[in-house]
């Protein structure tokens, strides 16, 4: 579960603050974006339908992301995703921003199944497990 998928994404404008600087709150648009891109290739369709099409929602549980070095305007960042963990009901990704070799960002999202109806965690589909496992 160790290969990476490689997500390329400009810094725009409005991604930023006054200062010029990514403002906060977008990294976790970039993140989430990147990993939905990733999803996306293992299934070989569009990760929200595939998802949703296997019974189940993926919600975030938790999110944690650090930033190493500033992050401007018209930034290409290379953001590397890998599936860390695989548990019974959740996946956990890890995901690192690169300008070049430079990391400039690392974060960890993790998603729990649950089940649309009851709302409650429910365990990961098998052919979902299997698309994800068998990446690459």
């Amino acid at each position: 579960m160790n290969k990476e998928y490689v997500f390329e994404r400009c810094v725009r404008f409005g991604d930023c603050d006054p200062g010029g600087m990514l403002y906060t709150p977008r990294i976790s648009y970039f993140v989430v974006e990147a990993i939905l891109d990733f999803v996306s290739q293992c299934f070989g369709a569009p990760a929200e339908k595939s998802i949703i099409g296997l019974g189940v929602l993926p919600p975030t549980r938790s999110f944690k992301v650090e930033f190493l070095k500033p992050i401007t305007w018209d930034d290409e960042l290379e953001i590397h995703v890998s599936l860390r963990e695989l548990r019974k009901s959740a996946l956990v990704f890890l995901v690192n921003g690169f300008l070049v070799t430079d990391k400039v960002f690392t974060a960890e999202l993790t998603q729990v199944c649950i089940n649309p109806q009851t709302r409650q965690p429910t365990d990961i589909p098998e052919k979902m497990r299997l698309v994800l496992e068998n990446y690459g």
